[in-house]
């Protein structure tokens, strides 16, 4: 059995607000019962994409766990790179990367497009994962993750900066039955879906909860509910299993 602990979005600034929420997160999976084998971080990293936000970010995720990170688009590539990575080179290019763990395989893509809040997985991603999924043995389960959620989640506004097109990763999903599952963040929000007939499962924010059309007029985020984290449970059966917990 393997054990996911997901969440997204902790947009880490200079306002301590957003670091004590991060800090909160992280000292709740760090006193588990039961340690989880990996701490997924599906993007928006930074809140500026500034140098010293990653640095704090590298000082809040240090953790005896696997700690697997993606970017959102409110990063910076270059500036993620240098602040949490450590790395002085690669530039603008995508931040793609393989982790090999408990008997799965985690490829986290680079959805973002400088400068802009939608998302996209450009030619060079997409060549990434398909030489990655195709390099990956069938027995092997592959968790797919990223930012930007691939499908409509039905708000107005978080929709329009969806993954766009969906259907060339939706094309390349369908030619590898070992993905057990897509893992996107974004929404602020916990969300469970199907993307290419695999589960998509959206983790929570940590800086903000995104407020639905039917909860009423107010503003687009509600920072006054506690920041949450995402359980993915997957089992010997193949089955994935979601938890969402709120930590206080």
């Amino acid at each position: 059995m393997l054990t996911i602990a997901h969440l997204s979005d902790t947009h880490l600034d200079h306002d301590p607000r957003s670091a004590e929420r991060t800090t909160r997160v992280m000292d709740y999976l760090h006193h588990l019962a039961r340690p989880v084998d990996a701490i997924l971080i599906t993007g928006d990293i930074a809140d500026h994409g500034q140098v010293s936000e990653y640095e704090l970010a590298a000082e809040l995720f240090a953790s005896p766990h696997p700690v697997l990170v993606c970017p959102g688009n409110h990063d910076v590539r270059d500036a993620y790179r240098r602040g949490l990575l450590g790395e002085t080179g690669g530039g603008d290019r995508p931040i793609n990367s393989r982790h090999d763990l408990a008997g799965a395989t985690f490829l986290l893509a680079d959805s973002s497009v400088p400068g802009r809040a939608d998302g996209h997985l450009d030619e060079e991603t997409m060549t990434w994962l398909r030489d990655q999924l195709t390099s990956t043995a069938a027995d092997v389960p592959v968790f797919v993750a990223f930012h930007h959620p691939p499908v409509a989640l039905h708000h107005p506004v978080i929709d329009d900066s969806r993954l766009l097109p969906a259907d060339p990763l939706a094309d390349l999903l369908a030619d590898h039955p070992q993905v057990a599952a897509v893992l996107t963040g974004h929404f602020h929000t916990a969300a469970a879906s199907t993307f290419a007939g695999r589960p998509l499962r959206i983790a929570p924010g940590v800086v903000s909860t995104l407020r639905m059309p039917w909860e009423g007029d107010g503003p687009l985020t509600d920072e006054q509910q506690p920041p949450g984290v995402a359980f993915h449970v997957y089992d010997d059966t193949g089955l994935l299993t979601t938890h969402y917990r709120v930590v206080v």
